[in-house]
């Protein structure tokens, strides 16, 4: 009855922000983020475009069959979609199916003709299907071809220089929660590949549940562009004693990775990718994992988006969550526990979120907010692609 009562208030609100004028963009944000995500595909229909800045009133006629004459992407695309059977609901009958697949190979084609800038790869199509099936053929196309021009731009470049420098963010943050595990994977030189699928695909190829693909892609769209690259932390980190268990050489890390459980706590993983990109925003970590390149990147154009569709940043909304939980959490929180928790030794994952917090809470927040997670870090000389 609780959850029911929540779930009711929390459609309301969100019709409540839609309905507002001007549309309040920073409470969807919010409601994307928060527990639950935004609940129903109805209301995703209603809520990803104001996400992405998209004028419903204006979608794009659906494409000819002229598209596929002389498409040097055609035959690639057509491969990828045969083989993405298991991306549609179980048990669908296959006309249905068939007529699904067709239309997502148009609305691919009709984005890569409209944006020549942008180039097919594998795992594309990923992304795809979860609009198509969530929205539809005419929608899709319009959220795909904004979602491809911003969040996926670094993806759809001619190399893979801007894809490998967002995964270069991975072991970085990583470091700063457990160095243990960093150091660990470095022995191992296991690198940040078995992750690649996760982030290109907006973890759509690998999780097969597609209730858990809608809501991170809630999250997703709500979010900076890199917040994929924390997601995909804080799954390394919540399997940390699987990996300290683990073989210290590559192919045994590198297996066990890859290998990505399908019972996460989702809910839970999402509120503390949320509180390590506040923690330590790109900026912070840039250094670490710079490329010359870096103003090219997706993340460094995102101001530009934001300020052209929402009245608010995303990186704000999560600030304002998470200093609103510390808040909660500080109030619960003895003198004695605080002294226990900054002396004690770093034993497991729990206590080295409970240090983060009351550092956090000691000033680094603040820190967060002035330095916008937005602003990129300046050139640097590549350090780990030379």
């Amino acid at each position: 009855a609780d959850f029911d009562a929540k779930k009711k208030r929390k459609v309301a609100e969100i019709y409540q922000a839609l309905n507002s004028d001007p549309i309040d963009v920073a409470a969807l944000r919010r409601m994307a983020i928060s527990e639950g995500g935004l609940l129903t595909d109805e209301i995703r229909c209603k809520v990803w475009p104001k996400l992405l800045s998209v004028n419903t009133d204006d979608l794009p006629p659906l494409p000819g069959k002229e598209l596929r004459e002389d498409n040097k992407d055609y035959q690639q695309v057509l491969l990828d979609v045969r083989r993405s059977l298991r991306r549609f609901p179980p048990g669908m009958p296959d006309d249905q199916r068939e007529g699904l697949q067709e239309e997502l190979i148009d609305i691919i084609l009709h984005v890569l003709k409209r944006n020549p800038q942008l180039h097919y790869y594998q795992g594309y199509h990923d992304i795809v299907v979860t609009f198509l099936l969530v929205v539809g053929d005419r929608l899709a196309t319009a959220l795909v071809e904004k979602l491809s021009t911003h969040h996926l731009r670094d993806f759809m470049d001619p190399t893979m220089d801007n894809t490998k420098h967002i995964l270069n963010y991975l072991m970085p943050i990583i470091d700063q929660v457990n160095p243990e595990v960093h150091d660990f994977m470095q022995s191992a030189e296991v690198g940040t590949i078995f992750a690649l699928s996760w982030l290109i695909t907006w973890f759509g190829h690998v999780l097969s549940d597609f209730r858990h693909v809608v809501r991170l892609y809630d999250f997703f769209l709500a979010c900076h562009p890199l917040m994929p690259i924390y997601f995909a932390a804080v799954i390394v980190l919540h399997r940390q004693q699987e990996v300290l268990e683990c073989e210290c050489d590559m192919a045994s890390v590198h297996h066990l990775l890859s290998q990505i459980p399908q019972d996460l706590p989702y809910e839970s993983l999402i509120s503390k990718a949320g509180d390590l990109f506040v923690q330590f925003p790109p900026s912070e970590l840039a250094k670490e994992a710079a490329q010359q390149q870096a103003e090219r990147t997706a993340a460094s154009t995102f101001k530009d988006f934001e300020l052209a569709s929402v009245q608010q940043r995303p990186d704000t909304v999560l600030r304002q969550r998470f200093r609103e939980r510390l808040r909660g959490e500080e109030r619960l929180r003895g003198e004695e526990r605080t002294k226990s928790v900054l002396t004690k030794p770093r034993t497991n994952r729990f206590v080295k979120l409970a240090v983060m917090g009351l550092t956090v809470a000691l000033g680094a927040a603040a820190l967060a907010v002035v330095k916008s997670a937005l602003e990129w870090a300046p050139k640097f000389e590549l350090q780990i692609f030379p």
